[in-house]
């Protein structure tokens, strides 16, 4: 089982580590050029986190469903949830190029910034947006070979696009001079080549399963879309919370102040490497837990869960040193500006605490989503996110001590956000932990 396990991980953790690479590359690039630089792209992520993360089903169910359909041996059953994904994706991507500027405009209201950085989001957004078709149908392309129980081939695809994306930032905003445009536009280029490149491999690696079972009137018959739509439908609000939280994290940091919201921008850095690591275990969670449900196994259900949560652990203590250890040095690759890494020092702490409080989050995460437990999931980000909010705004009127904004009201702020977000991530897993047997375990009988 180890073995399953470590082959499903270890592709799924290298296509990972490429996305927070990626993000240190870009805030690498801005960083040597100005703090609003940095605000600016913690912002304009934030923008497309509350866009992307809301269809972060067309991923997700698409793994769930899938790898239950080759657990059951039903190709046929496989190949039309890729083209229903494929198709929904596409539709969902047509209507966010329609509504840009009105999209653009909302997420205004939302976050917090000077003129400057929020100038800066702006351009920043109006460029990058042309990529949702691409990326919206990689969302559909790479859930669906992670259900094929294949996470060598999202690997590949993920590698290759950002080592596209990098080197194209680094030409647009080093060599032409293009400022922040240029990072987004270097993202709309590899992300249009990483659909290419996906759709290359569908063709070679299943063109023959593919094209034996290709159903499209089939695939998107009324009522396997209603099931599509029931299951996803609770991801989809679930993953609203989840961008619910994350942006009022940027907000809340903006109204503190931009030296603030650069160095949350900072630390929530040593969140994301943490969160994509945990993740290739999570999305073997996905691969392993639908395929013995399909196959209506529960011994090694079971046994898959044990095991994912094993390793959990070990990389929980293994994350844990590393931030206690080496947290400067982590903090200096993204930004050399000694003004924002001196504000940065009262708040590393909490970076050690990321990975104890984060674990059971994310791998939990990964086994609902291959159980299709979307309605546990759903509840339990429902409480987490009642509890993020109870504790920033409970325990922010406990410091309150006048109308003034002093430095150091500012920083106990800073902390109670940082209090609030660590209860939130330690709430989803406590709560899934609960539903474990129920939501997961009961649905294989033998």
């Amino acid at each position: 089982m180890n073995r399953r396990i470590l082959q499903l991980a270890i592709p799924n953790i290298i296509t990972n580590i490429t996305v927070p690479l990626l993000g240190m590359v870009d805030m690498a690039i801005v960083g040597h050029l100005s703090q609003s630089h940095i605000g600016a792209i913690a912002i304009g992520t934030s923008m497309f986190n509350l866009i992307y993360w809301n269809f972060g089903f067309l991923r997700m169910g698409t793994s769930g469903f899938t790898a239950q359909a080759y657990g059951a041996r039903r190709m046929d059953e496989a190949v039309k949830i890729l083209v229903r994904a494929f198709t929904i994706a596409l539709c969902i991507a047509a209507a966010l190029l329609v509504l840009q500027r009105p999209l653009a405009r909302a997420t205004q209201l939302v976050f917090n910034g000077s003129s400057q950085v929020m100038e800066l989001a702006l351009a920043y957004f109006f460029v990058r947006i042309w990529a949702a078709p691409a990326t919206l149908g990689l969302y559909a392309i790479k859930g669906w070979m992670i259900g094929m129980q294949n996470s060598r081939l999202p690997m590949w695809i993920a590698i290759a696009l950002n080592i596209i994306n990098i080197a194209c930032s680094l030409f647009f905003v080093l060599v032409l001079h293009k400022g922040i445009r240029g990072v987004a536009l270097g993202t709309v280029i590899a992300q249009y080549s990483g659909l290419a490149i996906g759709m290359l491999f569908l063709a070679t690696k299943y063109g023959k399963v593919i094209g034996r079972h290709l159903d499209i009137r089939g695939s998107l018959r009324l009522a396997e879309l209603k099931q599509f739509f029931k299951v996803n439908g609770d991801i989809f609000l679930r993953t609203v919370c989840l961008a619910l939280v994350f942006t009022f994290i940027t907000s809340a940091s903006g109204k503190m102040g931009d030296d603030i919201l650069a160095v949350d921008a900072l630390l929530l850095q040593f969140f994301t490497v943490f969160s994509y690591i945990m993740d290739g275990f999570a999305y073997a969670g996905e691969s392993l837990v639908g395929r013995y449900i399909g196959a209506n196994n529960r011994r090694q259900l079971q046994r898959a869960v044990r095991m994912i949560l094993m390793w959990g652990v070990i990389l929980t203590a293994a994350f844990t040193l590393a931030y206690a250890v080496g947290s400067n040095w982590f903090l200096s690759l993204f930004c050399d500006k000694p003004e924002v890494t001196a504000h940065a020092q009262p708040f590393l702490f909490w970076t050690m605490v990321i990975p104890l409080c984060g674990v059971g989050a994310f791998l939990f995460d990964g086994i609902f989503i291959g159980a299709t437990a979307s309605r546990q999931m759903r509840n339990s980000m429902f409480i987490a996110t009642a509890v993020f909010f109870a504790a920033y705004y409970g325990l922010r009127a406990l410091t309150v001590t006048g109308h003034t904004l002093t430095p150091e009201v500012i920083t106990r702020w800073n902390h109670v956000l940082w209090i609030a977000f660590m209860a939130y991530l330690l709430a989803r897993g406590t709560l899934q932990a609960a539903l474990l047997n129920k939501a997961v375990y009961s649905k294989a009988s033998k």
